[in-house]
Parts: structure tokens; C-alpha cells; sequence
């Protein structure tokens, strides 16, 4: 039996060792890739990311409202006061919804991070201390120059693939954008801070 048990050990060590290797190897080619086709890879990344990340979304509200729904019993009331949460809860996926997301990041999301990260470090090249004057500048840049207008075009990116017109567009700017700021701040002002500061030569 001691026997058995330690070539079973042997053996779950070797394959925890083959995975890790694959997974390096896997690491190391995306790697190699990003390299030769940086544009291409993270567009490509950035629609896998935004797309999984809507999907994931989507199984947190169905939670949530099938949740509801066996605790307060308010199916019926969804019915009568928002079709768009009774759509959302009848049907497993909302594909368009995802396919949105996931053309967001490979169209829009990934190619203007790629050009205004070179040029906002071709601009302003990091420095050998972390946090400095520069860094303050570039984050100030980043959240209150950049993140302001990029917030603007993801409204209207999404809204135009929404079908919605220019003025629905318009008219959820109006109610959304400054809680979208507020909030975009309050979690991304200090992770560009320490971002900007890893960026040391």
C-alpha cells in the first residue's frame, strides 16, 4: 500500500509539474507574440478580457434577480416594470450584449490604449525613481485629460452599436457620466499612481 501511495505521489507530482511547464510555455509564447504583433495581440486580449468579463457580469444579475425572485417573489413585478431585467433573466446569455463588449476591447479599447501609452511615455519617459514629478504629471494626464474624453467615446462607441441615436446618447451622458467618473477616480487615480511608479528604467 505504501508502495501504491508513493508512485500515485510521484506520479501527481510529475503531472503538477508537466501542467506548470505547459503553462509557462504557454506564457512564454504569448509573450513572443505580443513582441512581434503587439497591436494585434492586445486587441485580441482585450476582447477576450471584456468579453469574458460581460459574461461574467451577466451571471452575477441572474444570480442576483433568481435570488430575488425565490426570496421576495418578484418575477411578476419584473414583468410589468422592466422588460429589459425580464429579457435579461428568461434568457441564459445576452449575446449581443457580450458581443458589444468583446468588439469594444478589439476595435477601440486595446488600439487607443496601445498609441496614447507610447505617446504618452515618448512624451514623458519613466524615470529611475518611482515616484516623482513626472509620475504625478502622467497620472494627472491619465485620469483627468485622457479618461475624461476616452469615457465620452465609450458611450458613444457602445451607444452606436446599441442602435441608440445621438440624442439617446446624449441623454445618458447627461445621466451617467459624472457617476462614471466619480467612480472611475476612486478606483483608478491609485492604481495608475503605483502603475506609472513600477514604471522605473
Amino acid at each position: 500500500i505504501a508502495s501504491n501511495n508513493n508512485a500515485q505521489s510521484s506520479s501527481t507530482r510529475l503531472n503538477l509539474a508537466e501542467l506548470s511547464g505547459g503553462i509557462t510555455d504557454a506564457w512564454n509564447s504569448y509573450l513572443d507574440a505580443l513582441e512581434a504583433n503587439p497591436l494585434l495581440i492586445k486587441s485580441i486580449t482585450a476582447g477576450v478580457i471584456l468579453g469574458a468579463a460581460d459574461l461574467s457580469g451577466q451571471a452575477i444579475q441572474q444570480a442576483i434577480l433568481l435570488s430575488s425572485s425565490k426570496e421576495d417573489d418578484v418575477a411578476s413585478t419584473l414583468d410589468m416594470t422592466n422588460n429589459d431585467v425580464t429579457t435579461t433573466s428568461n434568457s441564459s446569455v445576452d449575446i449581443a450584449r457580450f458581443l458589444r463588449f468583446a468588439v469594444f476591447g478589439f476595435i477601440l479599447q486595446a488600439p487607443w490604449n496601445h498609441f496614447y501609452y507610447l505617446l504618452l511615455d515618448g512624451a514623458l519617459p519613466p524615470t529611475e525613481d518611482p515616484f516623482t514629478t513626472t509620475t504625478a504629471i502622467k497620472v494627472f494626464i491619465d485620469q483627468f485629460i485622457q479618461a475624461p474624453i476616452f469615457t465620452v467615446i465609450i458611450f458613444g462607441f457602445l451607444g452606436v452599436l446599441e442602435g441608440k441615436s445621438l440624442d439617446a446618447i446624449k441623454e445618458q451622458l447627461d445621466e451617467d457620466y459624472v457617476d462614471t467618473m466619480l467612480a472611475n477616480w476612486k478606483l483608478w487615480v491609485p492604481a495608475t499612481a503605483l502603475n506609472k511608479a513600477e514604471e522605473v528604467e
